[in-house]
């Protein structure tokens, strides 16, 4: 039988059997920074004797446990992250996935792979959150704001169509609540043109378009697992995907071009430049993530299905609440085609039947102590546009959809998991003022 070829690993890992062998960890997790992060991660509730008596108990139970076992030997890219990246590369359909910091650092990798060079073009909706465009901005890349379709507030591939130019190297579709864009045009549009797509599925983790996992459809996909996503890697986390051939190079890519398989004479690694789309980049980022992000993420998405069910009925539930109440315009909900993850309920209202608009309700609704939050103000009106040398008139003038939206017709209501008090509290609100508002 052929003798296995040992792997070359990381040469910050654990070197294994050795008289003196070099430690990944510089200073183990011991037990009481292990019982410190159950504290932050349960806090102190009504009874603080109760709770100190009990710490000390789980203290103890910890203490036995690690004499039955042993201490981490690995916590940033080990086999956690290696066993994550599996599991979403089988959930998703894809070929590669990189487990990175932030959705942000995976836009980063996609523009890069995708050839972006300082004074190409990147076409993205007027309305999104603003990381969608800062690696492109810190690239030297010119954002071009596209208008966004007034019933999902996705990006318009009407207005995208308007503003491609020979210049244009990207579009950046966003899935903003878990709704999908219209793929099927923006693809159209990409292939016809010879412009990549690099798809912001931040919210969309787990949602589909026409059989196709969110996220995957252009040439690259990121999304996010910040603490306010449906599932998080303990606070932060994203992970960025691709079926092109270039993900092979996902992990040089996460970690400054660092090649262990290869190296140099005489050193124990090689640091390469990475082959995008039209030549060669330099893979500056350092964007490792840690084992126990993924280890927490891990237990999140064995359970992705359940929690995107229970915030389906809650968009459900509120749907059927405001049927046919004059000046509501609902969430879209799914359809055949279209499996939303419902990370955010994309209430509107229609002001030319009421008097008064968005602002008016949502001083009322905040009155009546329901929280929502109107995510997200279009791009052109953050202060970094002007000052990048943007026209930022012009461009809210092109975009006259965006404006109108946010002004006056659209909010977010939450659709994590509320008790149903909650959720009939928040229904019976909202109707109450719309129809304070129609008097």
């Amino acid at each position: 039988m052929e003798k296995r070829k040992k792997a070359k690993s990381d040469f910050r890992y654990a070197t294994g059997d050795a008289r003196v062998p070099w430690a990944a960890i510089g200073e183990s997790i011991n037990t009481d920074d292990i019982a410190e992060i159950v504290k932050f991660l349960i806090p102190v509730g009504d009874d603080p004797a109760s709770y100190d008596a009990q710490f000390v108990r789980v203290k103890e139970e910890i203490e036995k446990l690690r004499e039955k076992g042993a201490y981490a030997t690995k916590l940033t890219l080990g086999n956690k992250v290696k066993e994550l990246e599996e599991e979403v590369k089988e959930l998703l359909g894809v070929k590669y996935a990189c487990f990175v910091t932030n959705a942000t650092a995976g836009f980063e990798i996609g523009l890069k792979f995708s050839g972006l060079k300082p004074g190409d073009e990147v076409i993205a909706p007027a309305i999104t959150f603003c990381s969608t465009i800062s690696p492109a901005l810190e690239m030297g890349a010119k954002v071009v704001l596209a208008d966004i379709d007034p019933r999902t507030l996705n990006i318009d591939p009407e207005d995208v169509a308007r503003k491609i130019t020979s210049k244009t190297k990207v579009i950046m579709p966003v899935y903003i609540g878990g709704y999908p864009p219209d793929m099927d045009a923006i693809m159209k549009l990409a292939e016809e043109n010879n412009i990549s797509v690099v798809e912001d599925a931040a919210h969309a983790f787990g949602g589909s378009y026409k059989g196709k996992m969110s996220g995957t459809i252009g040439h690259f996909g990121s999304y996010s697992f910040h603490e306010v996503k449906n599932v998080n890697a303990l606070g932060e986390g994203g992970i960025v995907v691709t079926n092109e051939p270039c993900g092979e190079d996902f992990p040089k890519a996460r970690f400054v071009g660092f090649d262990i398989a290869h190296p140099i004479d005489k050193w124990l690694y090689d640091v390469v430049a990475l082959k995008g789309k039209g030549g060669y980049y330099t893979a500056a980022g350092n964007h490792s993530a840690t084992e126990i992000q993924a280890v927490a993420l891990l237990s999140q998405i064995r359970r992705l299905r359940d929690i995107i069910a229970i915030r389906r009925r809650n968009a459900e539930y509120l749907n059927k609440r405001f049927e046919g109440i004059e000046g509501i315009v609902p969430c879209p909900l799914d359809t055949d085609d279209i499996k939303s993850t419902y990370h955010l309920y994309l209430f509107q209202l229609d002001p030319d039947k009421l008097k008064g608009d968005i602002q008016d309700f949502k001083k009322k609704l905040t009155e009546k102590g329901v929280t929502q939050v109107a995510h997200f103000a279009p791009l052109y009106r953050f202060s970094y546009m002007k000052q990048l040398g943007y026209d930022t008139e012009a461009i809210r003038k092109s975009c006259p959809k965006a404006e109108e939206v946010f002004l006056h017709r659209f909010t977010h209501l939450p659709l994590y998991p509320l008790t149903q008090q909650q959720l009939e509290y928040m229904a019976d609100s909202v109707i109450e003022v719309v129809k304070e508002m129609r008097r």
